[in-house]
């Protein structure tokens, strides 16, 4: 990936980065293995992963751009393809495409620090407020979707195997029991985690504006007053969609329309 040193986020490329963006590379090429697929598919996108690294740090951002996206076009998702394509729609003063990518490098990887510093660090340039987080959602551990359903998938099989020895084993039954009450309530605490996140993803779409100075309006019309003025990288979430028109909300002003056009969905 792409360091993010403490007065820039998003300056340059270090062996550092490197290893984890490769860790990533790696992932894409089992898969292309277990799809049927073969090493040089795996080797071709790993060259052009880094022919995207290249052009960025010559500071040719839009062929850098160009490269990742066609990585994404092709189907390889991963938090390191993400992350570098928001570092260079950054460098290229693209705010709100950057926010936009960082946040889906945030659902592949919503641990790692990198991601959080630029994700922090472009927000504070737009200066539009973000909805604070709850401090019970703060609580709860920073896993992508997927790594919430294995650990609910893990409690549930934890549960069912001391129901299991609860059945088959009575005269341990005062041990069992507390261990099946346990499991329980971590069953309880990973599906709710696992709801939570999925709603976040799936239940409200997230969008963030990507065109400076996009006008936010009463109702979906060209027509219709308008509500706010929005900048660039102003995040949303969305509420209903009608024709050319999202309904969102976020905005300072409340809830409005935006056209589609003006901004991109937080979607893998």
């Amino acid at each position: 990936m792409v360091f993010a040193s403490s007065k820039d986020p998003v300056l340059r490329l270090t062996p550092r980065r490197r290893s984890v963006a490769g860790l990533g590379l790696i992932g894409v090429w089992l898969a292309c293995w277990l799809l049927g697929g073969n090493a040089k598919a795996a080797g071709s996108f790993e060259a052009l992963f880094d022919q995207a690294n290249q052009a960025y740090e010559r500071g040719q951002f839009t062929n850098a751009i160009a490269g990742y996206q066609e990585l994404l076009d092709a189907g390889r998702q991963s938090a390191a393809v993400h992350y570098n394509l928001g570092n260079a729609y950054f460098r290229a003063g693209k705010t709100g495409r950057a926010i936009c990518h960082y946040r889906l490098a945030e659902r592949l990887a919503p641990r790692d620090p990198d991601v959080q510093a630029n994700l922090r660090f472009a927000r504070g340039t737009v200066g539009a407020a973000v909805a604070p987080v709850p401090v019970w959602r703060r609580m709860l551990p920073r896993l992508s979707l997927v790594q919430w359903t294995w650990l609910t998938a893990a409690c549930w099989w934890c549960f069912l195997g001391l129901l299991t020895a609860l059945v088959c084993l009575p005269e341990r039954r005062i041990v069992l029991r507390r261990g099946l009450f346990a499991a329980l309530i971590a069953l309880l605490l990973a599906s709710a985690g696992l709801g939570l996140r999925w709603r976040d993803e799936h239940a409200r779409p997230a969008a963030v504006v990507v065109q400076p100075d996009s006008i936010l309006r009463h109702g979906p019309l060209d027509e219709s007053p308008s509500l706010q003025t929005l900048p660039d990288g102003q995040e949303l979430t969305v509420l209903d969609e009608k024709d050319d028109w999202l309904q969102v909300s976020g905005a300072s002003r409340g809830i409005g329309w935006l056209r589609r056009d003006r901004v991109a969905r937080v979607d893998p």
